[in-house]
């Protein structure tokens, strides 16, 4: 474990970390409350912390609170890909892919209007952004748009089908 705040004797301390700069303790200390904040998290914030308390004759051990923090990261633009000829007949995959994300997104395809349309599995892959076209006909030209989606929000990419 890495100290990060402290309060001693009346001194407010915080340690040489990467969070020194963006951390602190959210309350004066004499409100009881020892709250802490960390402003403008990053991923690598995500971890267990650890808050204790000493106080002088305290024998209970009951000083000790720990929380775990995961920071949420949008994904990146995604990356559209096609697979194969796009001739009539054949099959393609469309791929859709995103650098980051935290948890890993999730992939929808769908076609744009006029045309619209919506894919599910097993055409379809979400979580590996995948998209098989088989037996293409002129009538599938399109734009087909990807969303790379999480909780912390959501990036597209789109490629343009010409069979």
């Amino acid at each position: 474990p890495v100290q990060i705040l402290a309060y001693l004797g009346g001194v407010v301390k915080v340690e040489e970390t990467d969070l020194k700069p963006r951390t602190g303790f959210l309350y004066p200390i004499h409100s009881h409350n020892i709250s802490m904040f960390i402003n403008a998290t990053r991923e690598q914030d995500s971890g267990q912390y650890m808050c204790s308390v000493n106080v002088v004759d305290d024998t209970t051990n009951k000083n000790v609170g720990i929380i775990n923090l995961t920071v949420l990261v949008p994904p990146a633009a995604p990356t559209c890909q096609l697979h194969g000829s796009a001739v009539v007949g054949a099959n393609v995959t469309l791929s859709c892919s995103s650098k980051k994300g935290k948890p890993s997104p999730m992939y929808q395809w769908q076609r744009e209007p006029p045309t619209l349309q919506v894919f599910f599995p097993p055409a379809q892959d979400r979580a590996r952004g995948t998209l098989k076209l088989t037996n293409l006909s002129l009538e599938m030209s399109g734009v087909y748009v990807c969303r790379a989606e999480n909780q912390a929000g959501s990036k597209n990419c789109s490629i343009v089908l010409e069979v």
